[in-house]
C-alpha cells in the first residue's frame, strides 16, 4: 500500500468523523487535494484512488501539469494576478481567491473573450485580518457580492479563508465560526448570481476543526502527499 493511499484513507476517515460531529455526512464535504510542487505521477495516483478535485496555488503549475493529469476538477486556490487570468479561465473548475472588484472584472472580461459561459469563484475573506494574507475584510464582502450580482459570466459560489499558521486551535475555531456565521448570513440574503454553496476553509493542520465549525470544502496537501519539495519548482 502506497503512502498516498494510506494518507488518503486517514484524511477521509477524519473527514467522516468531523462531518458526523457537525451533523453531516462525509459526502457533504469536498476534499480538494493540494498538489503544489508535487509531480504529475503522484497527482494521477491520487486521482486513481478517487480524488476528484485538485488544487494548485500558482497558475504556472496548472499550466505545466494540465495536459499530463487525468481528467479532474482543477481549483486555483492561491493569489491570482489579473494578468494571469487569461491562462486558466477555461481550465479551472473554480477560482477560490477572488478578493477585489478589479480581479472579478478581469475574470468576467476573459470569460467573455474565451467563450466561457460560467466561471465559479469564491470570495477570499481574510477573517483574521492578517497583514501577510490576501483577502478582504468581512465588512467588505457585501460590496463584492453586489458587484458580482451584475456580472454575466462570474458566479459567486461561496467564501474561502486561510487562517494564521501559528494561531491556537481555540483561536482558529473562533475564526472558522465567525466566517461560517457570515456564510449563513449571506445565504439568507437574495443576491442575483450568488449561491452560497461552498465554504472553503481548512488545510492539513486544521481541516478537522474547520469541518466541525461548518466547512464543506477543505484544501489538504501535506497530509496526503507529504512535505512539499520546493526545489522542484523553477
Amino acid at each position: 500500500m502506497s503512502f498516498i493511499k494510506e494518507n488518503l484513507e486517514d484524511v477521509r476517515k477524519n473527514i467522516q468523523i468531523a462531518a458526523e460531529k457537525s451533523g453531516r455526512r462525509a459526502e457533504d464535504i469536498t476534499l480538494v487535494a493540494v498538489t503544489k510542487t508535487h509531480p504529475v505521477e503522484m497527482i494521477n495516483e491520487a486521482i486513481d484512488l478517487g480524488v476528484t478535485d485538485i488544487g494548485e496555488n500558482k497558475v504556472q503549475e496548472i499550466m505545466s501539469k494540465y495536459d499530463y493529469v487525468k481528467p479532474v476538477r482543477w481549483h486555483l486556490i492561491g493569489h491570482l494576478q489579473t494578468n494571469k487570468v487569461k491562462y486558466i479561465i477555461d481550465k479551472v473548475y473554480m477560482i477560490h481567491s477572488v478578493d477585489s472588484v478589479k480581479l472579478m472584472d478581469e475574470i468576467e472580461r476573459q470569460a467573455e473573450k474565451h467563450g466561457v459561459e460560467t466561471v465559479r469563484i469564491l470570495i477570499q475573506v481574510n477573517i483574521a485580518e492578517e497583514e501577510s494574507k490576501f483577502g478582504i475584510k468581512v465588512e467588505e464582502t457585501d460590496e463584492l457580492l453586489r458587484h458580482a450580482s451584475c456580472l454575466k459570466h462570474v458566479k459567486v459560489c461561496g467564501l474561502m479563508t486561510i487562517l494564521p499558521k501559528f494561531d491556537s486551535e481555540f483561536s482558529n475555531r473562533l475564526h472558522f465560526r465567525d466566517i461560517n456565521n457570515k456564510f449563513i448570513d449571506i445565504s439568507k440574503n437574495k443576491y442575483d448570481n450568488i449561491t452560497m454553496k461552498f465554504l472553503s476553509m481548512g488545510m492539513s493542520g486544521d481541516y478537522i476543526t474547520a469541518i466541525e465549525e461548518g466547512s464543506n470544502m477543505v484544501r489538504v496537501g501535506t497530509a496526503i502527499f507529504g512535505q512539499r519539495n520546493y526545489s522542484a519548482q523553477n
